[in-house]
C-alpha cells in the first residue's frame, strides 16, 4: 500500500520556542485558513469601526448626552487608531503577524463590550480610543500574512477576499444597530471577536518572517520608512492613494442628511442607509478591483480605472443625487463601488516594502488614511463658511483626487514582484 502523504507541517506559533527549519510557504489548507481568518478578522474589525457612527446618537441620548457633545468620541478613536497602527506595525515586525493577530482582537472586543456597559460619555471616549488601538492592526498583519503566505502570482486573489469579506462587516454593524439596543450592538461585535480567537489557534506564522528571524537584520524601524527619500516618496504615495477613500466615507457618505439638505432634498437622506448603500458598493468595487488587478496582471492600472470612477461618481453625487432619495442611495452606492479599490490600495502597501519593514508600511498605511478623515473634516469646515457646504465639499474631493492621480505615479508597479527582501 502507498504510505499517507505526511501531514502539513508549519513554523510554531510561539517566535521564542525551538523551531524547525522556516519554510518560506505554507500548505494549502494552511493558507486556505490564513486568508479565512484573516477576512472573518477585518469582518469584525470592520464592525466595530462602524458601530460607533452608527448608534451613536441612541447611544448618547441613552446616557443623557447630547449627540453633538459625543463628536469628539470618534476622534478618540481615530486617535487610537493613529497610535495603534505605530504600535502594531512595529509589533507585527518585531514579534511577528501573528501576535498582532491574536492581541488586537483581544484588546477590540473586551473594549467593545466593556462599551455595552457605559454609563457616562467620560468612559464612553476611554473605551472608543482604547478599541480604535486594537482596531488598528487587525487589517496590516492580517494582509501581511496572507500576502507573505501565498505565491506572487496569486497573492492579489487573497487579499481581494480579506478586503471584500472584511468590508461587509458594515453591512452587519448597520442591521444589528437598527435591529436592536446599541448595548446589544457592542456585544455583538464583541462577542463574534472573541469567538475569532479560536479559530485562529490553528493558523501558522509566516514562513516568510521565520527565516527573516535568522537574520540579523533591524525589524520593524517605523523610522527606516522615512529615509531614505525613495523609501518615504513610496510610503507617502502609497498613503495619499488611498485618501479618496476615506474622503468618500467621511463626508459625503456619512454627512448624507448636511449634504443632501443643502442639495435642496425635501427629505435629508438618513446616513445610516447611505454607509448601508456605499459599503455594499465597496464590496462588489473590492471584489472587481482586486480581480481586475490579477486580470490586467498590473496594481497601478487598476487603481488609475477606479480612481477615475471616483472622479465621476464624486461629480455625479453633487449634481444629480438629489433629486430624489432613490436617486441619492443609488450615487452612495456607486461611489461605495468606485471607492472599492482598498483590496489593491492594501495590497500595493504590503508589496512595496521589504520582510522587516512590511508589517509596519502595511499596518500604518490604512490608519494613516483613515486619519487623514481628520484633516479632511478641518478643511471642510474652514471653507463651508465663505463658499458653502456643496462647493467645500466638492473642493476638497478634488484637491484629493488630484493628489492622489499625482502620488499613483510615485508607485512601483508590484504584480508579481518577489516579496522575499529586506530593506537594507
Amino acid at each position: 500500500m502507498p504510505k499517507a502523504a505526511p501531514p502539513e507541517t508549519a513554523p510554531p506559533l510561539d517566535p521564542d520556542a525551538p523551531s524547525k527549519p522556516p519554510t518560506a510557504s505554507l500548505g494549502p489548507r494552511a493558507v486556505k485558513l490564513a486568508v479565512l481568518v484573516a477576512a472573518l478578522g477585518y469582518f469584525v474589525d470592520i464592525y466595530d469601526l462602524l458601530l460607533f457612527s452608527v448608534v451613536r446618537i441612541p447611544s448618547m441620548k441613552d446616557i443623557g448626552v447630547l449627540p453633538d457633545d459625543g463628536a469628539w468620541i470618534l476622534s478618540a478613536q481615530m486617535i487610537g487608531m493613529l497610535i495603534g497602527g505605530i504600535l502594531w506595525g512595529i509589533l507585527g515586525d518585531k514579534r511577528g503577524r501573528l501576535s498582532v493577530l491574536f492581541g488586537s482582537i483581544l484588546m477590540y472586543s473586551l473594549a467593545n463590550i466593556a462599551n455595552g456597559f457605559v454609563q457616562d460619555i467620560t468612559t464612553y471616549g476611554v473605551l472608543r480610543f482604547i478599541a480604535g488601538v486594537g482596531l488598528a492592526g487587525e487589517l496590516g498583519a492580517g494582509i501581511t500574512l496572507v500576502s507573505e503566505s501565498m505565491t506572487k502570482e496569486r497573492r492579489g486573489y487573497g487579499t481581494m477576499v480579506v478586503a471584500s469579506v472584511g468590508i461587509c462587516g458594515a453591512l452587519l454593524a448597520v442591521f444589528v444597530a437598527k435591529s436592536f439596543d446599541w448595548r446589544t450592538a457592542y456585544f455583538v461585535g464583541g462577542g463574534m471577536g472573541l469567538a475569532l480567537l479560536v479559530l485562529r489557534i490553528g493558523v501558522y506564522e509566516s514562513g516568510m518572517f521565520q527565516q527573516l528571524k535568522t537574520r540579523v537584520v533591524s525589524r520593524g524601524n517605523f523610522f527606516k520608512l522615512f529615509w531614505p527619500w525613495p523609501r518615504l516618496k513610496r510610503y507617502l504615495a502609497v498613503i495619499l492613494v488611498g485618501v479618496p477613500i476615506w474622503y468618500a466615507i467621511g463626508l459625503p457618505i456619512s454627512r448624507a442628511d448636511k449634504f443632501g439638505t443643502a442639495l435642496g432634498m425635501a427629505v435629508a437622506p438618513d446616513p445610516a442607509y447611505a454607509v448601508l448603500f456605499a459599503y455594499a458598493g465597496l464590496a462588489l468595487g473590492d471584489l472587481s478591483s482586486g480581480a481586475l488587478s490579477q486580470i490586467l496582471k498590473s496594481r497601478k492600472r487598476a487603481l488609475f480605472i477606479y480612481l477615475a470612477l471616483t472622479a465621476v461618481f464624486v461629480v455625479c453625487y453633487f449634481t444629480i443625487a438629489a433629486r430624489s432619495l432613490v436617486t441619492f442611495y443609488t450615487v452612495c452606492g456607486l461611489l461605495g463601488f468606485a471607492t472599492g479599490y482598498w483590496a489593491v490600495f492594501v495590497t500595493v502597501a504590503s508589496e512595496q516594502f521589504g520582510t522587516n519593514l512590511r508589517a509596519t508600511a502595511t499596518t500604518t498605511t490604512p490608519n494613516f488614511v483613515r486619519g487623514s478623515l481628520s484633516l479632511l473634516m478641518l478643511a471642510f469646515d474652514a471653507l463651508e463658511k465663505p463658499v458653502g457646504t456643496i462647493k467645500s465639499g466638492a473642493i476638497v474631493g478634488a484637491m484629493t483626487l488630484i493628489v492622489a492621480f499625482v502620488a499613483l505615479g510615485a508607485i512601483d508597479e508590484t504584480h508579481g514582484k518577489d516579496l522575499d527582501f529586506v530593506e537594507e
